[in-house]
């Protein structure tokens, strides 16, 4: 693979990696959510591959193929079925729709854009010293990494939901994820393995917790549990 396409390759890879984030605070539905990691856990998987096709590393191969399967396909078949199982309670009625929903966080889609925008710009300004010392396709991709990280932690604090929360999660871990592999061009077959398998426990334990928040409470609202707790 030639430099120029790699580079162009790469930055349409991490272009769809970041927008995926971005969208994810403009969409409400959570089913929309969940399709949205999908397509970053695609983006991610695609970086991945393209970092292991320019150097010839065939560990980076089947990393590539892992974060695939696990990022786009199984973690976000357990997010949507048990979304579907809290909406299938609440069949036709109001709370059936408002659980499919975000419908209230804290912070609303225009300030959220504004802040994803101003948290880009400072990933942006944070990573500069580090691309300067090593100006690299992979390299100057490194604030889309950050950014990422950012906006989902954002992600995380702002959105009421319980199950949003969890995509939140994973956008920041789908970041640092990133980060890894553009600032060091990948990580070991067996870390990566490590890692992904310690995620995917922590998303079958949190789908659990939610699920049996839902069924004491009939809500997976932040706000609705504080008042109980109140």
């Amino acid at each position: 693979m030639s430099e120029g396409l790699f580079t162009q390759l790469l930055d349409l890879a991490c272009g769809a990696f970041l927008l995926a984030a971005v969208v994810v605070l403009w969409r409400r539905e959570l089913a929309a959510i969940v399709r949205l990691f999908a397509l970053q856990g695609v983006a991610l998987a695609a970086i991945a591959l393209l970092l292991g096709l320019h150097e010839d590393r065939w560990g980076l191969l089947v990393v590539a193929v892992g974060i695939g399967a696990l990022r786009a396909g199984l973690l976000p078949y357990l997010i949507r079925r048990a979304l579907k199982a809290f909406v299938a309670e609440r069949d036709g009625s109001h709370e059936g729709h408002e659980e499919g929903r975000e419908t209230q966080p804290l912070v609303n889609v225009a300030a959220s854009l504004l802040t994803a925008a101003a948290l880009t710009l400072l990933a942006y300004a944070v990573a500069r010293p580090l691309v300067e010392l090593d100006p690299t396709p992979a390299t100057r991709a490194l604030p889309v990494g950050l950014a990422v990280v950012l906006i989902g932690f954002f992600v995380l604090v702002t959105r009421r939901r319980a199950l949003a929360q969890v995509v939140g999660f994973l956008l920041l871990d789908n970041g640092i994820t990133a980060t890894a592999f553009l600032a060091a061009s990948g990580v070991p077959l067996i870390v990566e393995l490590g890692v992904s398998f310690d995620v995917l426990l922590a998303v079958l334990v949190l789908q659990l917790l939610t699920v049996r928040v839902r069924e004491a409470f009939g809500t997976t609202d932040i706000d609705d549990l504080r008042e109980l707790h109140d």
